[in-house]
């Protein structure tokens, strides 16, 4: 198959058994490598929704600038969807995150901007500072954290794929939250299917998305200090806390016994996924992790 562009291959990513490291557990863990979308990650599906969705709605035409908040991911979306179609790209990250990832964005054309890490009510945090170039400048602001294309395009999209390539075996759905839409548009696609399904957060330690205490911590892409719009607190059964260390130590162990390099917030939600599956109360179940990355943006860090 010849496709029109690159934005034709986002999507439908396979499930991989991890056989290596859960052969202590009691219940299955398969991870969706999302990572293998073209722009590596899962934020591809967002970046092309919400620029679409954005066209029909007249909000932007060829040309335009798109400024946005990003811990790089849904950035390098972006710049992706912005190169095929025809945008210019300035995107706000704060300066804990991977300097690899600010050049990725850089080859794609896009400017970066870097902030300190702050609060969600200074001036100076990352989607503070996005909000305002976007009123000054009258750019274009997706917002990741509240848009409606997000959750609904993994509703339509990431949910749907994981029921069919799993066959209906989905007991657990384990996912790192940053924005929320991965859990809120997959999980209420696979409640539907099954109102018994789980639906399990991967927090880390140092986060208080899922109310756990206030810290710093070196995972990238999920937890905060803000509850994001998108984020549906009704669809979580459960929040397992991870450290840096546990994350990272699950990373070299996912690449050195399964092949898988995967970023920290793919880690973190491994070591999450395997806890579940090590309660003998899910003998015999599957639980369905998502990697949301790549690791190699993330080489050049100290583990």
């Amino acid at each position: 198959m010849i496709h029109s562009s690159v934005l034709e291959t986002i999507g439908n990513t396979p499930l991989v058994e991890l056989g290596q490291v859960t052969k202590e557990c009691h219940a299955r863990v398969i991870a969706k490598l999302e990572y293998l979308n073209p722009g590596g990650s899962v934020k591809d599906r967002i970046g092309l929704a919400m620029v679409l969705a954005a066209e029909q709605a007249g909000e932007i035409s060829r040309g335009d600038t798109i400024v946005e908040a990003t811990a790089g991911n849904t950035g390098v979306a972006l710049a992706m969807v912005a190169a095929v179609r025809g945008y210019h790209c300035v995107f706000v990250m704060p300066e804990k995150m991977s300097g690899a990832k600010a050049a990725l964005l850089e080859a794609y054309g896009a400017e970066v901007i870097r902030t300190p890490d702050a609060p969600p009510s200074s001036p100076k945090n990352f989607r503070q500072v996005a909000r305002r170039l976007a009123r000054e400048k009258n750019w274009f602001l997706p917002d990741q954290f509240s848009h409606a294309s997000n959750p609904q395009v993994h509703y339509d999209t990431t949910g749907p794929e994981i029921w069919r390539d799993a066959q209906g075996q989905v007991d657990a759905l384990v996912v790192g939250v940053g924005t929320g839409g991965t859990l809120t548009g997959a999980g209420r696609y696979l409640k539907e299917q099954d109102p018994n399904r789980q639906g399990s957060v991967a927090d880390p330690i140092g986060s208080t998305l899922g109310g756990g205490r206030d810290g710093p911590y070196r995972i990238e892409g999920i937890g905060g200090s803000e509850h994001p719009d998108n984020y549906d607190s009704n669809l979580v059964d459960e929040i397992y806390y991870v450290s840096d260390e546990d994350a990272f130590s699950c990373c070299h162990r996912l690449a050195s016994e399964e092949g898988l390099l995967v970023g920290g917030a793919s880690g973190c939600g491994a070591v999450a996924a395997m806890r579940w599956a090590s309660k003998p109360s899910n003998q015999g179940k599957t639980a369905v992790v998502i990697f949301q990355d790549t690791g190699r943006n993330y080489l050049t860090l100290p583990t």
